[in-house]
């Protein structure tokens, strides 16, 4: 389980993507966003998620997608049997399987390589309401600091004698109390603690603060963004013409 909520946790890493504008880091995201949705066939999809693991692999983030695809395979399984018990076919119900995990992928690329900070900037350059953008940031900071306290609660639990797998599903529902409640206190805690952080910096005090760092497009961010979003729009084109012609 820890091995899982790594994969949600941001991690500085020095490599070429990471150096990358976080807007171009974001294009890149939904270029292959939109692929996975244009993409009709198995083979495509799979040509997709090969290409979002090679770039995995220059953001020296390999494992964490791993992690990410791991976590997601299980809905992947159900999606694939839903699909096929509907009749819907072998090839189709593989084909939104694994659309399903290149979506996943393409999307973790970007919250993986993008750090609380550069996405907070990026969502203030899209003019994003100040409260939305501070509300998310958080929940992005947080969510997986909740996860590790739920596992270390486990942990402390099982260590006392409280056993999980074991009866029927009432049982092992009503065995999640004694994990929730500590969860749920902690997490109380620290929303406390944050009200108090908010209040000591004189939160909303200034309409329009500014920021230490921003964002400025260089060289290699152009260089990046340009040629695939040409690549992609001569893919959407084909794809098109293919359909209209179809039709």
């Amino acid at each position: 389980m820890y091995w899982l909520s790594g994969g949600f946790v941001f991690r500085k890493v020095i490599s070429p993507f990471h150096r990358l504008d976080p807007r171009a880091k974001l294009l890149v995201s939904m270029e292959f966003f939109v692929l996975s949705l244009l993409s009709s066939t198995v083979v495509e999809v799979i040509l997709i998620l090969v290409a979002i693991l090679l770039v995995a692999t220059v953001a020296k983030s390999l494992r964490r997608i791993a992690r990410t695809i791991a976590f997601s395979g299980l809905f992947a399984v159900f999606i694939f049997a839903i699909n096929f018990l509907f009749g819907l076919g072998l090839l189709n119900a593989l084909l939104y399987s694994v659309r399903f995990l290149a979506i996943i992928s393409s999307t973790s690329v970007f919250f993986v390589t993008t750090s609380p900070d550069e996405l907070e900037q990026i969502m203030k350059w899209m003019r994003v309401p100040r409260d939305v953008v501070f509300a998310f940031v958080t929940a992005v900071r947080f969510i997986p600091v909740v996860m590790l306290d739920a596992f270390q609660i486990m942990d402390a639990q099982k260590s006392r004698g409280l056993e999980f797998e074991k009866g029927n599903v009432l049982k092992r529902v009503r065995n999640l109390v004694p994990i929730l409640i500590p969860l749920v206190v902690n997490s109380v805690i620290r929303s406390g603690e944050l009200a108090e952080a908010m209040e000591s910096r004189a939160y909303g005090s200034t309409p329009k603060p500014t920021s230490l760092y921003g964002m400025r497009l260089r060289w290699y961010d152009v260089a990046v963004a340009v040629p695939s979003l040409l690549l992609v729009s001569a893919v959407a084109l084909v794809v098109v013409f293919h359909v209209t012609l179809y039709i």
